[in-house]
C-alpha cells in the first residue's frame, strides 16, 4: 500500500466524518482501494460507522469506537470486526481490518496516521469515559417503546 495523502476531517454539528482509502484484495489476489467514509456523531458516543462506497451501492459497518482505538496499538476483536496494526511493504504503519460477516469477509489495510487523527477529533467532541453522558436515555426508550 502506497501512502495516501491524508483527507480533511469534516466537522458537522454533532458529529465528525473522513474519507480514508481501504487497500483490499479481491477475490483473485488484485489489490483493490476502496473509498470509504469514517463517522462518528456526538449522540451515538460509543459507536463510528464506516461507510464502503462502491459502483454497486454504499455498505456500511458500525463498530464500537474502543474497538479501532485498542486496534491501533494491539490485536483486538472477538466477532465480526477484528483490528490490530501493521507495518506494510514500505515500513508504513498501517491498521488492518478484518470483516466477516454470513456474506463474506473482506481484509483490509489503511494509513494507521489518519485512524488516529480522525479517533483524536471524536474525543475531543465526546472524551473516553464520558459517553454515558451524551445518550439520550428517555429517547432511545421511547423510540424502543414505538411512542412519540
Amino acid at each position: 500500500m502506497t501512502q495516501q495523502p491524508m483527507q480533511p476531517i469534516r466537522t458537522t454539528s454533532g458529529g465528525v466524518s473522513q474519507a480514508v482509502l481501504l487497500s483490499c484484495v479481491d477475490q483473485w489476489g488484485r489489490a483493490v482501494e476502496v473509498p470509504t467514509t469514517l463517522g462518528y456523531r456526538a449522540d451515538d458516543p460509543y459507536a463510528l460507522s464506516m461507510v464502503f462506497h462502491s459502483a454497486g451501492g454504499d455498505v456500511e459497518w458500525v463498530l464500537a469506537r474502543t474497538l479501532l482505538l485498542q486496534g491501533l496499538a494491539s490485536p483486538c476483536g472477538d466477532g465480526d470486526v477484528k483490528v490490530y496494526p501493521s507495518i506494510d511493504e514500505d515500513a508504513n504503519a498501517v491498521t488492518i481490518l478484518d470483516f466477516c460477516s454470513p456474506d463474506g469477509r473482506l481484509v483490509a489495510q489503511t494509513d494507521s496516521l489518519a485512524l488516529q487523527s480522525f479517533l483524536s477529533r471524536t474525543f475531543e467532541l465526546v472524551p473516553v469515559g464520558s459517553e454515558s453522558k451524551h445518550l439520550d436515555l428517555d429517547g432511545l426508550v421511547a423510540a424502543l417503546l414505538g411512542t412519540p
